[in-house]
């Protein structure tokens, strides 16, 4: 919970100051009281305090629906560089023996986890820690890097150090070519874009019966391989269910001018760096090209 804490002359709460950042960063109490660790109702009390304090309403709207008043948004403005400022001197002078990843569930599972052994086995004095990323968060203060996908301006935002390119593909299971048109299309309410840039991309269509969606990208891999439909999915999710079997990918993959990168400063310490040049060298081939005679007769031009 929150603690007290003096602040400067003429400053609200510094608790009140930091819970209202991450609320209106995040987008909701909820995501804010995980990152600060702290309860839903401890970060609706301090952000009600700093109203009081401040004699204004930083929020407006239904509860369901918040948004940033004038007010609010002028103050997050100010604050959010600030605490950043505050949290890289601290991670500039402080010795650590691990480094925190904030990632993606997916990209966790299907690629990161099954990789940290190796890792560990050959940086036996360093750690690496996995938090939670937002959906659509480049940066997170309580890390020391951010793994993720990453497409259009914000490829060019600073400390975002490219991986890989992103390739995307139709995948489902073995066996399941000629019933496609029979099976719903696969997506993750987490990343929706998947079809429709494929499509975009390649000019082409599969017939389909209906959509069925589930909660993350790792679960539409797992229903792909159980052979309950058919997805497009990143090269570096899917490579090795590709490459041992589990499915198949008759129109290869392509790249969607996407990247998978590294977000964070390469000063930070000696241990991110290492961190840093692994990820490098964990970041998957590009995909091999389709057979000539891949295409299923009932695929469509788009």
């Amino acid at each position: 919970m929150f603690e007290n804490l003096t602040a400067p002359r003429g400053l609200p709460s510094l608790n009140a100051l930091r819970a209202f950042e991450a609320m209106a960063r995040l987008g909701g109490a909820t995501r804010a009281a995980a990152e600060l660790n702290v309860t839903h109702s401890a970060v609706s009390r301090q952000v009600k305090a700093l109203e009081a304090s401040l004699g204004v309403r930083l929020f407006e709207g239904p509860k369901s629906a918040l948004r940033l008043t004038s007010a609010g948004g002028e103050l997050l403005a100010g604050l959010t560089p600030g605490f950043d400022a505050l949290s890289e001197a601290v991670r500039r002078v402080r010795v650590r023996d691990s480094v925190t990843i904030a990632i993606h569930n997916s990209l966790a599972v299907k690629w990161l986890i099954p990789r940290l052994g190796d890792f560990e086995r050959e940086n036996t004095r360093l750690t690496l820690e996995l938090s939670d990323l937002p959906v659509e968060a480049v940066r997170a203060r309580q890390a020391d890097l951010v793994v993720r996908l990453l497409d259009g301006p914000r490829l060019l935002e600073p400390d975002v150090h490219p991986l890989a390119e992103n390739h995307i593909g139709v995948v489902f299971a073995e066996g399941l070519g000629d019933r496609l048109a029979e099976l719903p299309r696969l997506v993750a309410a987490s990343h929706l874009r998947g079809w429709v840039d494929w499509e975009r991309i390649t000019g082409l269509a599969i017939p389909h019966n209906r959509t069925r969606s589930l909660s993350h990208l790792h679960h539409v891999i797992d229903a792909a391989m159980s052979g309950l439909g058919s997805a497009v999915l990143p090269w570096v999710l899917v490579s090795e269910a590709v490459q041992n079997g589990e499915l198949v990918a008759p129109w290869g993959f392509v790249p969607d001018g996407g990247r998978l990168v590294a977000v964070g400063s390469e000063q930070t310490s000696a241990a991110v760096r290492k961190t840093l040049q692994w990820l490098r060298t964990q970041a998957p081939d590009g995909p091999a090209s389709p057979p000539d005679n891949a295409e299923p007769a009932f695929l469509d031009a788009g």
